[in-house]
């Protein structure tokens, strides 16, 4: 498995299936003439075909991909193994009812347990209903296990946790709340670091506290160490589960497998989506043995988790992290991109700080940032931002030093033409 899917030589778009990129010419549509809802501000981009660490637009031009999808496409893009996979399992069985057994699943779910501390999965779509997930396995263990009628979950300000009433309620972002009223109850979200609040926020009601070891689209904010040691001291004084949001962290990003093992601690409960399928949609939660029981036949379902597809997804995506230590690699490749980021920009005042973990790392900038990411791509790189004044850079794990290279020249480019 021990593939470089990322160096190419050539510049031209790879060859595509049927007529090719010419008849995707203008298939992007102005809002007016769309079918869809207007829910995303897209950018000016058509993006048809992918291979390792470039995109090609439908016009040919070539993007060096600095964002990975938002942190999903952790093994490059169309990579050998997955697609392997799934053209095997897509001749055999595509779907059948969670009624039945599923091969797949328990092999998925053997493989991550396997490597994690967790001792039982369940598998459902996306990042935010594995989040929706662990909130219902909180509540349902502490009122049906422990009898205890506990239903509240403490989070962090400028928190993510996804876009259903429940996991958006869960975030510590109001601008995700805005016309959705009334929120369900069940939610404190206090600030990141802020022990006193921390501990003021917990009362005979709080189920869990539910964090993200590195806050992503807060800014890019890793969790200071102290600050994780008072929240495990505070869930074992309490009673309180600790459920860990790994759905952008997760997979090797981080530079470990999961990134709550830089901390050394093992959560009762953390949730897993977009690295895990290597851009097929599915998303897991992961649990202690004394979990189980809460989960019980009928307590909780989903009609397409873990479809035979997905798991063939997962399997070949986790396999070929492991095997080919991409966590180890994303943690080496992490600490050149940071250093060769500080080397490039560190004569800037406009920077004002460069910050996270592994192949997860933001700029921080004296002003909003929406500009540049319009200038690279007209430069020919990809990179998103994480609030409105942090670079996001989010290269999949095989990224070479070249590609590194490649990308700090232009970013810091990019940034002294902005403030000349």
């Amino acid at each position: 498995m021990s593939k470089e899917p990322n160096t190419l030589v050539s510049e031209e778009m790879p060859s595509t299936n049927g007529s090719g990129a010419q008849a995707q010419r203008g298939t992007a549509k102005t809002q007016a003439d769309s079918s869809l809802f207007p829910n995303y501000a897209r950018y000016p981009l058509t993006l048809v075909k992918g291979q390792g660490s470039w995109l090609w637009d439908d016009q040919g031009k070539r993007y060096l991909d600095f964002m990975s999808g938002i942190a999903v496409t952790n093994l490059g893009h169309a990579p050998q193994a997955v697609a392997e996979r799934l053209k095997k399992q897509i001749d055999e069985l595509w779907h059948v009812s969670n009624l039945f057994h599923i091969p797949g699943q328990e092999r998925a779910a053997a493989l991550l347990t396997a490597n994690s501390s967790a001792d039982a999965v369940f598998f459902c779509n996306s990042g935010a209903e594995a989040n929706e997930a662990a909130i219902k396995l909180a509540r349902r263990y502490h009122q049906k296990v422990k009898q205890t009628g506990r239903y509240e979950i403490i989070t962090f300000t400028q928190s993510f946790h996804g876009r259903t009433l429940a996991t958006l309620t869960a975030t510590g972002q109001d601008k995700v709340k805005e016309g959705f009223l009334p929120l369900p109850a069940g939610f404190k979200s206090v600030p990141l670091h802020d022990q006193a609040a921390l501990e003021a926020a917990i009362n005979e009601n709080t189920a869990a506290i539910m964090l993200e070891m590195v806050q992503a689209e807060g800014g890019m904010y890793p969790v200071d160490p102290a600050f994780v040691d008072v929240i495990t001291q505070l869930c074992q004084e309490h009673g309180l589960l600790l459920i860990i949001d790994e759905v952008q962290t997760g997979m090797g990003r981080t530079g470990k497998l999961f990134s709550f093992e830089h901390y050394g601690i093992e959560p009762d409960i953390f949730t897993l989506a977009k690295g895990l399928g290597s851009g097929f949609s599915v998303g897991a939660m992961l649990g202690k043995e004394y979990l189980r029981e809460a989960f019980t036949a009928g307590s909780h379902g989903s009609t397409f988790g873990g479809t035979p597809l997905a798991m063939a997804a997962v399997q070949a995506t986790v396999e070929t992290i492991i095997d080919d230590k991409l966590p180890e690699r994303a943690a080496e490749m992490g600490d050149y991109l940071f250093q060769s980021l500080q080397k490039q920009l560190a004569d800037i005042p406009f920077v004002q700080d460069i910050r996270g973990k592994g192949l997860m790392v933001g700029i921080e900038c004296a002003e909003p940032v929406a500009e540049l990411v319009l200038a690279g791509q007209k430069k020919g790189i990809l990179f998103i931002t994480a609030g409105p004044n942090v670079i996001r850079l989010l290269p999949n794990l095989y990224v070479t030093k070249d590609e590194i290279d490649q990308a700090v020249a232009w970013i810091a480019e990019l940034i002294r033409e902005h403030v000349a």
